[in-house]
């Protein structure tokens, strides 16, 4: 089967086309995978070009823009995939526009259909306990232990956590400083149950760690975990704990966002805590959130109660 990138090398006979995928490769340096994805996504919108006898992208206006998507959504591409698409042609239209080539972006305003919200998945407090009282005082199982806690208490990423060294614990205020997407630094607190695990895996660390080692959790070699052998510990501990099989170092953290905003409300908060940069990010916990008064209201009010 040709690959996605082979089956749109047509866009080449268009020289908006190319100028703009010349652009994104040696001015902008995307890279090969994100690349292969714009030249799929245009290449795809500009086969639909070709086949309703349009063979200019200069050409094209909203009109065209809004009947390619009405067209591939009957087809059933997925919302995502469309907005992916139209923003690729936003970006195509941007480029001309500032080239001179065309006077506006027929893209501009138009939507895609909406994609469905999908909430994530979390643990709740019972299962959350029962996760964390990990049994055994091995090297591994302390390590372990310190890992899963720091994720609830802290609301880490994956990639947070896999990228601590020692020294971001050296703070007296017991505050970690953490380095989240777009390199960007925040601190968050460190609550007593993992400051008290921590403080249990650090005084075994050297037993295993190897010399000059950096990283905070080190793997038996004594070089820094990795990020996929820590999602495979979890998923391996919560098996162990007689939870879900599917556990995974994201739940914990949204664990962690449901559960705080449940307690105090505090929306700016929770976003400040887990280096959310527009709100809109956070407010998807105050679903669960509603989703658990809707819960606890079915089972509670005397006239929501189903007979038995």
């Amino acid at each position: 089967m040709a690959s996605r990138d082979a089956r749109h090398q047509n866009t080449s006979t268009d020289p908006n086309l190319s100028s703009f995928l010349q652009h994104l490769a040696y001015e902008r340096r995307l890279s090969p995978h994100t690349l292969a994805g714009y030249r799929h996504d245009l290449g795809e919108f500009w086969d639909w070009l070709q086949s309703n006898n349009i063979d200019d992208c200069s050409r094209v206006d909203t009109l065209h823009v809004r009947s390619y998507v009405a067209t591939r959504h009957r087809q059933g591409l997925a919302p995502k995939s469309l907005q992916r698409h139209l923003s690729a042609i936003r970006g195509l239209y941007r480029f001309l526009m500032r080239e001179g080539r065309v006077g506006a972006n027929p893209a501009d305003g138009v939507r895609a259909p909406k994609v469905e919200r999908r909430l994530p998945h979390t643990l709740n407090v019972d299962q959350l306990a029962r996760l964390l009282e990990l049994p055994g005082q091995g090297i591994l199982d302390i390590r372990d232990r310190a890992i899963m806690e720091l994720f609830y208490s802290s609301g880490l990423r994956l990639a947070e956590l896999h990228g601590l060294d020692l020294d971001h614990l050296a703070t007296s205020d017991q505050l970690l400083q953490i380095t989240g997407k777009g390199k960007k630094t925040r601190r968050v607190p460190v609550g007593r149950m993992a400051r008290s695990a921590l403080e249990r895996w650090l005084t075994i660390r050297p037993e295993i760690a190897g010399a000059g080692e950096p990283a905070l959790f080190v793997s038996r070699r004594g070089t820094r975990l990795s990020g996929r052998a820590i999602e495979a510990r979890l998923r391996l501990r919560a098996i162990q704990q007689g939870m879900p099989s599917h556990v995974h170092p994201h739940m914990l953290r949204h664990s962690f966002a449901s559960h705080l905003l449940e307690s105090s409300g505090d929306l700016r908060a929770v976003q400040e805590l887990l280096g959310h940069a527009d709100i809109a990010t956070t407010q998807v916990y105050t679903h669960l959130d509603f989703q658990h008064l809707a819960q606890v209201y079915d089972q509670a009010h005397p006239r929501a109660r189903r007979k038995t």
